[in-house]
């Protein structure tokens, strides 16, 4: 208990960091990094680490500089004599590579896991991972939290009449069911074929959707085109309304032109991610407060089971 706790944070999760730290009541120490002409780089900490449980924060989403950023600093906790290391991974990238489906490709997923180990990690915590099963790749214990915790509130909010929650494609079926258990709604599904990542042949919607007010949930949304297909063939099937929840706002490519010019109402996420650009259809809510009271709980040995809702 009286283990002093220091907080880090890599360079591209600077913003969402200093939130979880304030959050928690605590502040980020100082990381500075050797840069070198090639593009090489060397992180070291200004303060000494030893003895300390050290939170080294940092999404890992491409490109690999934020991945290669965590694992060198969660290294230089370990060399460092650093007591305890958890790493803080709001979204872990990499992620949608779970499995061989195909011959001879690799499963990144399972890799970044060793890696993480292989560094020193004693823990991760992360949030909302593309596949539940991603978490027994790792061989320390995994926190797996849902931004469902953030979302149901958000939901109750809007106090939507006819409201039915849909997944936008076969994969977020469970999540979808779960939502609507528990708000006590309707489900319809979208069905997806892919020509190639990133790309839909063809789109078709299982249920009725006839004037009611939709919730499109996801994990992430990149490109937007499966979030929009579905907005666009939920809004022709008679829907009132269409918004999208996703927790990770990966938003690659013109997915922020795609969004401005669907069916969308609007598109709420969490701050996983750093926003790039400005959208009038784009809310974002911050995990920083769940992560701060997790990681609490977690540095004074206490259940975190209550901080689940679905």
């Amino acid at each position: 208990m009286n283990q002093k706790v220091l907080f880090f944070s890599t360079r591209s999760g600077l913003k969402l960091s200093e939130n979880i730290a304030y959050h928690y009541g605590n502040f980020l120490g100082k990381v500075r990094f050797l840069e070198f002409s090639d593009g090489e780089y060397s992180p070291f900490f200004e303060q000494s680490v030893r003895g300390s449980r050290v939170f080294l924060i940092g999404s890992t989403f491409p490109p690999v500089d934020n991945l290669m950023e965590l694992l060198l600093m969660c290294d230089a906790a370990r060399r460092a004599s650093a007591h305890n290391i958890i790493l803080v991974i709001p979204y872990f990238g990499w992620g949608r590579q779970d499995h061989k489906d195909k011959p001879r490709t690799p499963i990144a997923a399972k890799l970044i896991a060793n890696l993480m180990v292989a560094s020193g990690a004693n823990r991760v915590m992360t949030m909302d991972l593309h596949a539940d099963q991603i978490q027994g790749f790792f061989d320390i214990p995994v926190d797996h939290l849902y931004a469902s915790r953030i979302f149901i509130d958000y939901i109750k909010k809007l106090n939507l009449d006819q409201l039915t929650i849909a997944s936008p494609d076969m994969g977020g079926a469970k999540r979808a069911r779960s939502y609507a258990g528990y708000l006590g709604t309707d489900v319809v599904i979208c069905y997806k074929e892919r020509k190639k990542a990133n790309e839909i042949e063809f789109m078709n919607l299982i249920g009725n959707v006839e004037e009611k007010n939709i919730i499109l949930l996801d994990d992430m949304v990149d490109t937007a085109g499966t979030l929009t297909e579905a907005a666009s063939l939920i809004k022709k099937k008679g829907a009132k309304s269409v918004r999208a929840i996703a927790t990770h706002p990966v938003l690659s490519g013109n997915s922020y032109e795609r969004i401005i010019k669907s069916s969308l109402e609007e598109l709420v996420v969490t701050d996983t991610i750093p926003i790039k650009k400005n959208n009038e259809k784009i809310k974002v809510l911050s995990c920083a407060p769940l992560f701060a009271e997790v990681m609490q709980s977690i540095h004074n040995d206490e259940s975190i089971s209550n901080k689940f809702i679905i």
